[in-house]
């Protein structure tokens, strides 16, 4: 079951567009940090935890179990998919040994990074992927399946694996079928 428009307005978001489909079973945090454009649907037990600027452009799906979270900004521009599972972090604890870790920690015994993490028209992930902190995901770029992305992936290339390595690119015929999409309107 997804929110009706009543439910959603009283969730305390930034900005709300028009067509929002977010399910029940998502877990909210830091609402008044997010903007959400117009046709977005997140399903289900996805976490959003903006302790920074979230802005989720439109025609945007994220799929269940996916969780974007961090002190840093994150960005969806229009048109990106992030699959199931998927893991965005604009913060990250140092795990060197040298500072504790997890929240419930004082801030002066820790060493935590916050950096934003951008995904440019038309970027998607596949299942299971974890994106670190200061992340670009160019326009059309692409990470398959069960990837660890640290560093940015250039304009439509998909890459795969851990360590993600290219595979090949992308073809940029969407940015036809997305003018046609919006010549029809």
């Amino acid at each position: 079951m997804f929110y009706i428009r009543e439910e959603l307005e009283k969730i305390g978001f930034k900005s709300l567009g028009e067509n929002v489909l977010i399910s029940d079973k998502c877990s909210i945090y830091g609402a008044n940090r997010i903007s959400i454009g117009n046709n977005v649907r997140i399903d289900d037990f996805c976490v959003l935890s903006a302790g920074g600027e979230m802005i989720i452009g439109d025609y945007i799906h994220i799929a269940c179990y996916a969780s974007l979270i961090g002190a840093g900004t994150i960005i969806l521009e229009d048109f990106v998919s992030i699959a199931a599972r998927c893991n965005i972090l604009s913060s990250c604890d140092d795990f060197s040994g040298n500072y504790l870790t997890n929240p419930m920690i004082p801030e002066e015994y820790l060493n935590v990074k916050h950096e934003p993490v951008i995904f440019k028209k038309h970027s998607l992930l596949g299942v299971g992927c974890v994106v670190l902190p200061g992340v670009t995901l160019e326009e059309g770029a692409t990470a398959g399946a069960q990837s660890f992305i640290k560093k940015s992936i250039p304009a439509f290339e998909i890459w795969v694996g851990n360590p993600p390595k290219f595979m090949k690119m992308r073809s940029d015929n969407l940015l036809k079928l997305e003018k046609q999409m919006k010549n029809e309107k």
